[in-house]
């Protein structure tokens, strides 16, 4: 299940998508065209900025804006940075994580073929096709 963490960082990109410029825009406005709480956004938008998505300036003028076209954007990696791994089962989240019953495993062919639908279909979802 994606939690509001990852659906809202998502609003945020197209929100930015749909209002860009050369300028920065403010958390205020994202959030009150978005109807979020901004202390929630806060938090969001900072591990956006530290995982590469998104630039933010404070101050005068600052705000936060895209890294990138929307187009340069898939959905997969704003869902994988904000809430973790796509993988249906513990087995496939970690490749470390080497399950003992995995040659005799007879559901996991099953969880590969649904996480590999799972990743396709986000993957295959670019930013600029949700604007």
């Amino acid at each position: 299940m994606i939690s509001t963490r990852g659906r809202y960082a998502i609003r945020v990109m197209i929100d930015l998508a749909q209002n860009q410029d050369e300028h920065y825009i403010p958390l205020k406005d994202i959030a009150a065209r978005q109807e979020i709480s901004k202390k929630y956004l806060e938090i969001i938008v900072k591990d956006m900025v530290a995982g590469g998505l998104l630039k933010g300036a404070s101050g005068k003028g600052g705000g936060y804006k895209l890294c990138r076209a929307p187009e340069e954007y898939n959905i997969g990696e704003i869902i994988e940075l904000m809430e973790g791994t796509l993988s249906s089962v513990a087995c496939l989240a970690d490749k470390t994580n080497v399950c003992p019953r995995r040659k005799s495993c007879q559901t996991l062919p099953m969880w590969e073929e649904y996480d590999k639908m799972v990743h396709d279909f986000f993957y295959g979802k670019k930013l600029s096709d949700l604007i």
